[in-house]
Parts: C-alpha cells; structure tokens; sequence
C-alpha cells in the first residue's frame, strides 16, 4: 500500500511538473487523503504544499481558504503538532490570500521551530517564506528579502534541494528587477533556466521566459519583451495558468505595436494550436475536424463555405443534409467555444445564408509549417 501511495504522489508531482494541474489534483488529491487516513501528516502537507500552488496559479481563493481551514481542523481534531512545515503550509495560505503580516508571523514561527530541531531543509524552506513575503508586502522590504535570500545560499552550499533553490533564484531575480538591477536580474533567469534541466519542470520554464519578458519590457526593449513573452504564451493553457496568462496578456496590451499582438487569432500549424488575444493558447487535443474547419477558415478569410463544400473537403464524405446538416451545427457549436472569447457573441466564425466564414475584419494569421 505505502509503494503504490508513493506512486499515486509522486505521479501527481509530475503532472504538476509537467504543468499538467487537472491531472496533479486528481492524483495528488488522492495521495493527500490516503496520508490523511495513515495519519502519515508530514506526506499529507508535502501534497498540500504542492495542491496550494495550483491554487494560487489558477486563482481557487475558495480551495486555499478550504486548506486553511483542514489545516486547523489536523490541528484541532487529530492533534497534530504544529512543527515547521505546518506553520510553513499555513503561510503560503496567507500570502496566497494577500495577508503578509499573518504570513509572516508564521514563518517566523516556523523557523523558530525548525533552528530548534536543527532541520535544515525546514530552515530552508521557512528562510524562503520569509524572502518572498518581505517582497510582497506593501510597501514591499526588499533588502530584507535579499538578506534572507543571502542566508539561503549559505544553506544551499551544504544542502540540496533543487525546486527550492531554483524558486529562490527566480525570487531574487524578480527582486533585482524591482530594484531595476536588470542586467543582473537577466543573468540570475539564465541561471536559474540551466537549473530547470536538473529539475524537469515545464511550470518554471514557462515562468521564466515570462519574467524574461517583463525584464526587457521594463529596460524599454519591446522587440526582446515580446520575443519572451510570444514564446511564454505559446507555451502556456490559459485553463492552467490562470495568473501568468493575465500577466502575459496585460503586457502585449502594453506593448502594442506588431507582431503577435497584431493578431486577434494565430492558427499555429505546426503545433497544431491556437493562440487567441484573450484566451492565450488553446489545446485541441486530437480534435483534428475542428483543427481542419479552423485551418480552412483561416487560409481563406471572408470566403463563405456551403454545407456541402465542408462535408466534401473537411469529412471526405457526400453530403447528406439528413445526417450531416446536425452534425456542421454541433461542430461549429463546438468550435466557437473553443477559440470566441464570448461565445453568446461570436467575433470570428459568422454565418451567411448558405454557409459559414471566417470574420473579415478579424485579424488572424497562419502560421504555416516549414
């Protein structure tokens, strides 16, 4: 039973690696409640820990206030020490909720708890929370940050933790990038890039090209910041990634100008994705009619296409209004939920009196492969 938990964890570890977070829920929901019933506490926070940054990511005020309060409830109802990884769980839930005064007054308490045990990977993380609270407070104390960032990379000399070593990195550079130090911030995200490999996390990878993009973006060189930020949204499903794709939109809203900010839609051949101005990336997921209907659409803007003509070049098959006249309404149905970003009132697939067509004064753009 203990093999195939660890499974069931670690499984949900690498989905959320993966940036996959429906499927890390799922499993790692699965695992929590399994460690809950062995009363294995310590593994039950490790999942939680990990649950409470894809809440954070998509923006589920309601499931982090639902940690906090089963986490008071472990405490209350089962007696369950309040050690330093407790209190750690607890501060993430505050911070996450902008409450940095509470925050703090549990990582304080964290690292007391943890320099009494002589925990280092505990002192560590505590050390972390700590940092990145002081540079979310308002006004944000930033030297205190550093400070405390300095005094993990003490740590890191005789401990290794990789996921947490490589989060400080990107917290310090963010901090160099407030304090408009943008050269060394730029430098620390290469860095901190050549420690994603050791790690295999697509949720780092993807967050760095962002910051990448407001780094340059805050220096004055647009060409550079759409570069990150083109390849960070193409990386990234709005659905996952609630928080960075609002990032990342609110900046090509800065920018202006050209490139793909120039585009309302983006059918990117290739990777067989969408990029829409609002929604960012859109998965079709082996729906390769809807791809096909798209792909046709775009190539040739404002051409009306009959219900026949789509039955014979998108089917392959001979019209026959009995079974395929249903069947066009359902799949443009299901289209336009998949790239309008107000389904009740359609910007792109319109319809004529015998077919359908892409919006002309839409600006979409086909991105063909090599």
């Amino acid at each position: 039973m203990s093999a195939e938990l660890d499974r069931t964890f670690e499984l949900g570890k690498l989905y959320f690696d993966r940036g996959d977070f429906e499927q890390a829920v799922d499993n790692l929901k699965e695992a929590a409640s399994l460690f809950f019933a062995g009363r294995q506490f310590s593994d039950y926070l490790k999942c939680q820990n990990i649950l409470l940054k894809i809440y954070a990511e998509r923006e589920q005020q309601e499931e982090i206030h639902a940690t906090k309060e089963r986490l008071q409830d472990l405490v209350l109802k089962e007696g369950f020490e309040l050690n330093s990884k407790t209190y750690y769980t607890l501060a993430l839930c505050a911070s996450n909720k902008e409450q940095q005064e509470t925050a703090l007054d549990y990582l304080q308490k964290a690292l007391a708890i943890a320099l009494a045990a002589d925990n280092k990977e505990d002192i560590c993380y505590a050390i972390f929370g700590l940092a990145s609270v002081y540079s979310r407070m308002n006004p944000p104390r930033l030297q205190e940050a550093l400070k405390e960032i300095y005094n993990l990379e003490v740590f890191f000399q005789v401990i290794n933790i990789p996921e947490l070593r490589l989060s400080t990195q990107m917290l310090n550079a963010r901090i160099l990038q407030e304090l408009k130090k943008y050269d060394e911030a730029i430098d620390l995200c290469w860095k901190a890039y050549d420690h994603v490999k050791e790690t295999k996390n697509i949720v780092y990878s993807v967050y760095l090209l962002g910051m990448l993009g407001t780094i340059y973006f805050d220096m004055g060189d647009k060409d550079m910041a759409r570069m990150y930020m083109s390849l960070a949204r193409k990386s990234c499903d709005p659905k996952n990634y609630v928080r960075l794709s609002r990032m990342i939109n609110h900046y090509f809203d800065k920018l202006g100008g050209v490139g793909e900010q120039s585009f309302d839609l983006i059918f990117d051949e290739e990777n067989h994705t969408v990029i829409e101005r609002k929604l960012g990336r859109i998965e079709f997921k082996n729906q390769f009619i809807l791809l096909d209907l798209l792909k046709l659409f775009v190539q040739n803007q404002g051409s009306v296409y009959s219900k026949e003509y789509l039955v014979e070049h998108v089917w392959k098959q001979p019209y026959d209004p009995a079974i395929h006249d249903n069947k066009i309404y359902v799949t443009i149905k299901r289209l336009r939920k998949l790239i309008e970003p107000d389904y009740e009132k359609p910007k792109y697939i319109f319809r004529a009196k015998n077919g359908y067509y892409m919006n002309k004064a839409a600006r979409v753009h086909l991105e063909q492969s090599p």
